[in-house]
């Protein structure tokens, strides 16, 4: 929600702009294909991704296209991220994106082992995120350059959080890991 309206992606291929007081429809822009995606809202843009293998940016209170950029996957299932003026998103490409924020070019990517299902979480210039290939990332934020990687016993869709220097993610081995933040470093986990 933002400034009194909630910005929601659907099956229908659809992504809608509610009053979030009344429900009340304030417009809707058709994508092509369903949007499982979570719209994230800055600076009067909503940047969303669909099933299409687009991401789009559309103006918060008018729906209207600003940009959209195609990605080589048929499948964004990802949620964008925002930061410093660049969108951070995965693909089913098996590519972590940096788009720019204003004009949707392509800053860099960052071609995993595996689809990219996972939203990106982006803290002091990092960006972490999952992996189908089972590992857990931690890329450059301005480069896209590999700071580390951290392989689990299974595939990696569940969202980075991060709290208090700390990184935890969830795999589909049953495991929710917690790694610190050391300068550099490749992190030692507790599970």
């Amino acid at each position: 929600m933002n400034n009194g309206v909630v910005y929601v992606g659907s099956q229908d291929a659809r992504v809608y702009a509610l009053d979030a007081a009344t429900g009340a429809l304030l417009w809707r822009y058709i994508t092509g294909d369903s949007v499982y995606s979570s719209a994230s809202v800055a600076k009067g843009v909503v940047y969303i991704g669909s099933q299409d293998g687009n991401v789009y940016a559309l103006k918060a209170s008018t729906g209207s296209l600003l940009w959209k950029y195609s990605t080589a996957g048929l499948v964004i299932d990802s949620s964008p991220s925002v930061a410093n003026g660049v969108i951070y998103i995965g693909s089913y490409d098996s590519n972590v994106y940096a788009l720019n924020a204003a004009t949707g070019a392509l800053i860099w990517k960052y071609a995993t082992g595996d689809v990219v299902d996972s939203s990106p979480a982006v803290a002091n210039g990092v960006v972490y995120v999952g992996g189908g290939d089972s590992n857990v990332y931690a890329l450059d934020a301005r480069s896209g350059g590999l700071i580390w990687k951290f392989a689990t016993n299974s595939n990696v869709f569940s969202s980075p959080a991060v709290a208090n220097g700390v990184v935890y993610v969830g795999s589909n081995d049953g495991n929710l890991y917690a790694f610190g933040l050391p300068a550099g470093a490749a992190p030692t986990p507790s599970k």
